[in-house]
């Protein structure tokens, strides 16, 4: 039987106003080049998962394939910038990303501070999951719409992923508590953040 915290609506308390859809679409440099960021920092945060954590073999070996593909991912995404004559642009403050590591619980121990990184990038990769739902189905762009759904998808294993490393070395019912609380928090993280088409967050 798969577990609760796998569903369809990935857990998440508060939707996105789909109309986000139509400020990314005012400038797409500007949310592509978001985009590139977000999948290089996943890359990123994979790696030092691993440096962090190279006792934890099942982690290895489920987060190096994964380093590999958000890699793909930034490459497809400044393939996309070329097609469109646009350019990356300066990678910006990620507000959302920082709103979430203020609930991580600090000065515990190493595996206390893996269960609370496996937790927040579960999180951010629920996040991204549902904006490129979003984009898939609402971008007047059709080439887009097929495109995004890759993403999409792809953000969902991810998702799964994180959350399936968190059930295993810390068990099911300290995750689900522990989700919970995580999902009330970012969905006040939501309400205060102003939507802003120029970010995947």
């Amino acid at each position: 039987m798969e577990s609760p915290l796998h569903n369809t609506k990935l857990g998440l308390k508060l939707p996105t106003d789909p109309r986000w859809v139509n400020l990314a679409e005012m400038d797409l440099g500007e949310i592509l080049t978001d985009h590139a960021y977000c999948e290089q920092k996943a890359a990123t945060a994979c790696i030092s998962l691993i440096q962090s954590y190279p006792d934890k073999v099942e982690l290895v070996e489920e987060l190096a394939p994964v380093v590999t593909e958000e890699w793909g991912h930034f490459r497809m995404v400044l393939a996309e910038l070329k097609k469109r004559n646009l350019s990356l642009g300066k990678q910006r403050k990620d507000e959302y990303v920082n709103e979430l590591q203020t609930f991580q619980k600090r000065g515990g121990t190493r595996e206390e501070a893996l269960f609370e990184r496996l937790l927040t990038f579960a999180l951010i990769e629920a996040r991204s999951c549902e904006r490129f739902r979003l984009l898939s189905l609402y971008c007047s762009d059709v080439d887009l719409q097929g495109w995004y759904h890759k993403f999409m998808v792809a953000e969902a294993s991810h998702y799964r992923m994180f959350l399936d490393l968190a059930e295993l070395y810390f068990g099911k019912e300290r995750t689900w508590a522990r989700w919970q609380e995580y999902l009330k928090f970012e969905a006040g993280v939501m309400e205060r953040l102003t939507p802003r088409g120029d970010r995947m967050h």
